[in-house]
C-alpha cells in the first residue's frame, strides 16, 4: 500500500470518526431533550391530576356542607319548630308564675337554637355566597367576629369587579375564616387586618396579617390542617399563596390571581 492510500485510509477513517463522534452527540443530545420533554409532560400531568384531586375534594366537601345543611334544616329544624309550638301552648295553658317564667325561658333558648340553626343551615348550603358579593361576604364575617371582642378585625377593600365567580368567592371566604379563627385561637393578637384590592398584574390580591405572637412556619406547614386547606384552596384555582410568621411579630398570608392575558 503507498503513502497516498494510506493518507487517505487515515483521511476516511478520522472523517467517519468525527462522524460518528457527531451521530453519537446528536444522539446523546435528542435523547436528553427527549427525557427533558417526557420528564417535563410527567410533571405536568402530575400537577394536572394532583388540581383534579384537590377540585375534586372540594367538590366533595361543599356537597356534604350541602347536605348536612339540607338535613339540619329539614330534620333538626322541623323538629326544633314543633318544640318551639309545644312550648307556646304550654305558655297559653300555664299561669303559674314560677312555671310560666321556666317555660318561658324554655322557649326563648329553643327559638334561639333554631334562628342560629337556620344560620348555620344558610351558610352550609352556600347559598349566602351564590346570591351576595365577596366584599359583603367578607364584612359580614368580620362583623360576626369582631361581635366576640377577642380583637379587633380591620377591613379595606378597593376590588374593580367584587362580583366572583362561586369557586373563587368560596376559596377567598373559607381562607378569611381559617384565618381569623386561627388568629383568635391562637394568635394572642389585638388586631387582624383585611385587605383585598385589585392591581395592575392581579385580578385580585387578599393580603390578611394579625399582630399575635407568631409560630414555627416549617412546623406548623407540616401539623396544620387549616394552613394547608388554605394552600390547597389556592393551588385549585392557580393562584399564588404565600405565608409568613415571625416570632412576637404576627401571621401573613398573601393570596395573588393574575389576570389572563
Amino acid at each position: 500500500m503507498g503513502k497516498t492510500e494510506l493518507y487517505l485510509t487515515l483521511i476516511l477513517f478520522n472523517i467517519f470518526f468525527v462522524l460518528f463522534l457527531v451521530a453519537v452527540m446528536i444522539y446523546i443530545r435528542k435523547y436528553k431533550q427527549r427525557k427533558i420533554e417526557y420528564l417535563s409532560e410527567i410533571q405536568i400531568k402530575n400537577e394536572i391530576h394532583q388540581k383534579e384531586l384537590l377540585a375534586t375534594q372540594l367538590e366533595i366537601q361543599q356537597a356534604t356542607m350541602q347536605h348536612i345543611g339540607r338535613e339540619l334544616h329539614d330534620n333538626i329544624g322541623q323538629k326544633l319548630t314543633l318544640a318551639s309550638l309545644y312550648t307556646q301552648q304550654l305558655l297559653y295553658e300555664n299561669k303559674v308564675t314560677e312555671e310560666y317564667e321556666k317555660i318561658d325561658h324554655v322557649s326563648q333558648i329553643i327559638n334561639q337554637s333554631l334562628q342560629d340553626l337556620r344560620s348555620l343551615s344558610k351558610t352550609l348550603t352556600d347559598d349566602n355566597i351564590k346570591e351576595k358579593d365577596i366584599v359583603t361576604l367578607i364584612q359580614k364575617e368580620v362583623d360576626n367576629a369582631n361581635v366576640l371582642k377577642k380583637c379587633t378585625i380591620h377591613f379595606n377593600h378597593h376590588l374593580e369587579c367584587p362580583d366572583l365567580d362561586f369557586v373563587h368567592k368560596n376559596v377567598l371566604l373559607r381562607i378569611t375564616q381559617e384565618f381569623i379563627q386561627n388568629s383568635i385561637k391562637h394568635s394572642q393578637c389585638e388586631n387582624i387586618f383585611i385587605e383585598l384590592k385589585t392591581s395592575e398584574e392581579n385580578l385580585w390580591e387578599l393580603k390578611i396579617y394579625d399582630d399575635g405572637i407568631g409560630f414555627d412556619i416549617d412546623k406548623i406547614l407540616s401539623n396544620g390542617i387549616g394552613l394547608t386547606n388554605m394552600k390547597n384552596r389556592t393551588e385549585i384555582i392557580g393562584a399564588e399563596f404565600n405565608l409568613e410568621s415571625n416570632e412576637n411579630r404576627g401571621t401573613m398570608i398573601e393570596i395573588k390571581l393574575k389576570k389572563l392575558l
